[in-house]
């Protein structure tokens, strides 16, 4: 007889059910592992034979295949080991075959038996909840597919502790859900000497989810602005931490204590290859913006990065979903992230000091600005200028609010948005609003609606750009506590979308 063990192929964040079936037959001696393995899973048989070898159960001089169904979809990683071990081992009858075929399993194993943790146990965890079968995986791995409540995760050390754990004679505790804790930020806002419109800018996005461009001088204070943004964002919802973690499982960068609740924050450099942003690659692998799905994505130079990398955020920013696409796979990856980017104003650094500037002013100002097309830059929600500060500031108290008064605020204005989109669960913050539901939420009197009637004639607002200053007055008001979005939250919103100066 044939028998069957459970494990899982990735297709972007999902995972898909993948049979192993292991027959023993007469004929010459082979392993054989046939349905488009690739090198790492063509390899599990001397991984498979190395283990079992050390534990001290010899193969019978047969034929052994191991056929991976459906066999035309690719299988791909070391964690096929484990499966391929419990199918063998029940086909040798050293195993209950009813208790493999119950169970999803992954993991790879080492020569002396033991099991490495693999990536990609928090989405294995979920397709075995959808199958009703539990999951054996490595005690690594154990409380990171434990947060997927709806099956029973079981975490081993070894092939010798599962085939105790499976036949009764030690049977193992299922794995509780961990969570890593980190230390407090010791980097406050107060840190920041002056800057307080962009403080303020930062406080509103944060408050929103909106999409900030910072300009300034080198040493402005852009980065050390941007580094204190996770300070004052809310921590991730249970199930923000989910989805965000089955991005970070695929790319295994979730520690072995479990999943974080702490908002992702990435800064690739300005060097980064479009597939290292966008995502891509051989394997169609997640990039930066899925990686900070649901947290903050930090460009600075934001105009070095090269125009293809830039004009491919377009779509994701918009959508929150971004389609991978490779001769060999067509992967979604969400990526519904907080784009902070900062650039100096122009290629020297210094066009508004005219001490510093370079003699190609202000043309340079504006080859360099261009390479920001004016599409991408619609969709920046604020724009603030970060004016450099003169070093006898520096010796001065710290002003403004401290990291944690604005997390208060920032944390009491997402709950009024959670309350909102309570019947929405396609929306989240005031940046995702569009639609009935704009209308209702951004509803403005009189004088507000003259205000940004008069404005966008005047300064050619785009359609875009005329709703993201009304997201933006949503977000406002919300940070007052207020449910109208009165004249004066408009004209906030409004000066951080109209050219500097303008009266």
């Amino acid at each position: 007889m044939v028998a069957h063990a459970y494990t899982v192929a990735f297709e972007g964040v999902d995972a898909r059910m993948v049979e192993v079936q292991c027959a023993i037959t007469p004929g010459m001696p082979a392993f054989a592992v046939v349905g488009l393995p690739d090198k790492a899973v063509s390899e599990s048989r001397d991984r498979v034979r190395g283990a079992l070898s050390t534990l001290h159960i010899a193969l019978p001089s047969k034929r052994i295949t191991v056929n991976l169904s459906p066999a035309d979809l690719p299988k791909e990683g070391s964690h096929f080991d484990l499966p391929i071990a419990l199918a063998l081992l029940a086909e040798l009858e050293i195993l209950p075959k009813d208790a493999v075929s119950d169970t999803v399993a992954l993991g790879e194993l080492s020569l002396d038996g033991a099991l490495i943790p693999v990536i990609g146990a928090l989405p294995a965890a979920m397709a075995a909840a959808e199958e009703n079968r539990a999951l054996i995986c490595p005690a690594a791995s154990g409380a990171e597919a434990a947060w997927v409540g709806g099956c029973q995760v079981i975490g081993a050390k070894g092939l010798m502790d599962v085939i105790q754990h499976m036949t009764g004679r030690t049977p193992l505790a299922p794995c509780d859900p961990g969570e890593v804790s980190h230390a407090p930020d010791s980097r406050d806002m107060r840190d920041v000497k002056g800057q307080e419109r962009a403080k303020r800018a930062l406080e509103i996005a944060a408050a929103g989810r909106h999409h900030v461009l910072m300009v300034g001088t080198p040493g402005s204070g852009k980065s050390m602005l941007a580094a204190r943004l996770p300070g004052i964002l809310p921590p991730l919802t249970p199930a923000e931490a989910l989805e965000t973690s089955m991005v970070h499982s695929l790319s295994g960068l979730i520690e072995a204590g479990g999943i974080s609740r702490h908002r992702p924050f990435r800064e690739p450099h300005h060097t980064a290859s479009m597939a290292a942003i966008v995502g891509g690659g051989r394997t169609a692998k997640p990039g930066e913006i899925s990686l900070a799905h649901n947290g903050v994505l930090f460009m600075d130079e934001f105009p070095e990065f090269p125009r293809a990398v830039l004009e491919t955020l377009r779509q994701p920013i918009e959508t929150g979903e971004v389609m991978v696409a490779r001769a060999n796979a067509h992967i979604k990856y969400p990526c519904r992230f907080m784009l902070v980017a900062a650039a100096n104003p122009c290629k020297c650094g210094y066009l508004s000091d005219p001490a510093r500037a370079c003699s190609r002013a202000p043309n340079c100002g504006e080859d360099y600005m261009g390479r920001i097309s004016g599409p991408l830059m619609d969709r920046f929600d604020l724009r603030v200028d970060v004016p450099p500060v003169a070093f006898r500031d520096l010796d001065l108290p710290s002003s403004g609010a401290s990291s944690r008064e604005l997390a208060t605020r920032v944390a009491a204005a997402r709950a009024v948005q959670t309350a909102r989109f309570e019947d929405h669960p396609d929306m989240h913050q005031n940046a995702d609003l569009e639609g009935d539901l704009l209308d209702q939420t951004t509803s403005l009197d009189t004088p507000a609606r003259a205000l940004l009637t008069s404005a966008a004639d005047r300064f050619g607002l785009s359609a875009r750009g005329y709703h993201r200053v009304l997201r933006v007055a949503r977000s406002i008001a919300d940070l007052d506590a207020q449910d109208a979005i009165t004249r004066d939250h408009v004209a906030e919103a409004l000066s951080y979308r109209l050219p500097q100066g303008a009266p």
